[in-house]
């Protein structure tokens, strides 16, 4: 018998309308917390303000012993567009010669809807600049960060996946992604692609989209 999700793990969320049969572990405060700090971020953005926190955090990374300095320059280069595409891809096709369909179709929604709202939508409207003095060559705009963004949404992602089918291998997943994650978050930094209220507000607009789409993987057929 093949193995299926099982959403019984997780607490349940009352959720409005088609979606009370969600069960999702991120709760509704939460979320409304997570885009009230985009909202708030984005808003003091206006006119060209960079926040003190944005200058100290860069200013206090150039501290970083240049091994270190190393590794997260080339941890920003391996976690750029063209690795992602082929860890995506590597996870579609590994859903799909096991059959999930309803993964293969939440996954490659969530990824490719990632990259839309971000790179489409969010950083052309609020048209922030890079950080002065970048350490490799990088294009765009800033806010949000779509390195933070994308990568809450694929890793996290595939851990519920993974660990409804391993549920062994639960904690190890989890703890892996968290800590790549966090290098990658850094490594933004540290390379100068981005501030720190960038990876700030990627994060939460991540993590809102991870939520939407949980909460469809998660969703109990209608009875």
């Amino acid at each position: 018998m093949n193995p299926t999700l099982s959403p019984t793990s997780l607490p349940a969320v009352s959720l409005p309308g088609p979606w009370n049969r969600v069960r999702t572990p991120f709760t509704p405060a939460a979320c409304i917390l997570a885009l009230l700090v985009v909202v708030g971020l984005g808003l003091n953005l206006r006119d060209g303000h960079t926040p003190a926190i944005d200058l100290a955090v860069l200013e206090d990374l150039r501290s970083l012993p240049p091994a270190l300095g190393w590794l997260l320059r080339g941890t920003y280069q391996l976690s750029g567009v063209h690795f992602t595409v082929v860890m995506v891809l590597a996870a579609l096709s590994f859903l799909t010669l096991k059959r999930s369909w309803r993964e293969v179709r939440v996954l490659a929604v969530a990824t490719a809807g990632i990259l839309l709202i971000v790179d489409r939508w969010l950083k052309p409207f609020f048209s922030r600049a890079r950080p002065p003095a970048s350490l490799l060559d990088v294009e765009g705009h800033s806010f949000p960060s779509g390195h933070a963004a994308g990568s809450v949404v694929f890793y996290f992602l595939m851990c519920s996946i993974l660990s409804a089918r391993y549920p062994r291998l639960t904690r190890p997943l989890y703890a892996g992604s968290v800590l790549w994650v966090g290098l990658v978050w850094l490594s933004s930094l540290y390379s100068r692609a981005h501030w720190f209220t960038d990876i700030v507000a990627g994060g939460c607009v991540g993590f809102l989209w991870l939520t939407l789409c949980l909460a469809w993987l998660h969703r109990r057929p209608a009875e």
